[in-house]
């Protein structure tokens, strides 16, 4: 497999001196082209620190972050912005729908904001996929939160990115939606060969995916891993 992203010494601390804290510790891991992974480990570990700073949510204290040998840590804010908008799809606990906006307005909102055409066959195949086409035209309070969690995915895949980041994707939805949000992810990987990196508390959900990552108090156990 093609590696797509890695990390170099990347560390992340909050205070100075007797008070330092570490999020994350010298960490250094690379990720590969159509593999879906799993990054485990308790509250506070330092899990949604390394999804962060793999999408360039958040600056490191040291290190650099790879994505085909360009430092996305070392760009500036537009750049980085930008890099973002065309290259990685965001997922989060919590959604992040515009409640005014239908579900077809919110998948498509990254692309008005790019000033990029909308790719409408590829939207209907993403929405067919997630069989959400006959909810486009409701607002997200018209739908239910598994529906919503799949609108969030076809809006993460909109600019066609090479990489999804999911923040707790199954955190807000019960066993069922939770289970069905997993399979479709499963599916993108195989139907669009993307590169998907779920945190997740959930033993069964981590278990599902290529390879797991484990994190404990900033550090991954054990540091060196390879693809299946």
């Amino acid at each position: 497999m093609k590696e797509l992203i890695k990390t170099e010494n990347l560390s992340k601390t909050y205070g100075k001196d007797e008070n330092i804290v570490y999020a994350l510790k010298s960490t250094n891991i690379s990720f590969y082209e159509s593999e879906i992974v799993a990054i485990t480990g308790t509250s506070g570990s330092g899990k949604s620190t390394l999804l962060h700073l793999l999408g360039g949510l958040d600056i490191a204290t040291s290190g650099k972050v790879f994505y085909n040998d360009i430092d996305i840590l070392s760009l500036n804010d537009d750049d980085l912005s930008m890099f973002r908008r065309r290259n990685i799809g965001f997922v989060f606990q919590f959604f992040n729908l515009i409640p005014e906006l239908t579900a077809y307005e919110n998948i498509v909102l990254s692309n008005i904001i790019d000033n990029r055409k909308i790719d409408k066959d590829a939207i209907k195949n993403i929405t067919d996929i997630l069989n959400i086409s006959d909810r486009l035209t409701h607002y997200p309070n018209q739908i239910s939160g598994g529906q919503q969690q799949r609108v969030a995915i076809a809006r993460a895949l909109a600019n066609n990115p090479n990489i999804i980041l999911c923040d707790e994707p199954t955190g807000n939805l019960d066993e069922k939606s939770s289970q069905e949000v997993i399979n479709m992810l499963l599916l993108l990987k195989k139907e669009f060969h993307k590169t998907i990196i779920i945190v997740t508390h959930s033993i069964e959900i981590a278990n599902q995916c290529d390879r797991i990552v484990k994190i404990s108090d900033g550090n991954i156990f054990p540091n060196d891993y390879s693809p299946l």
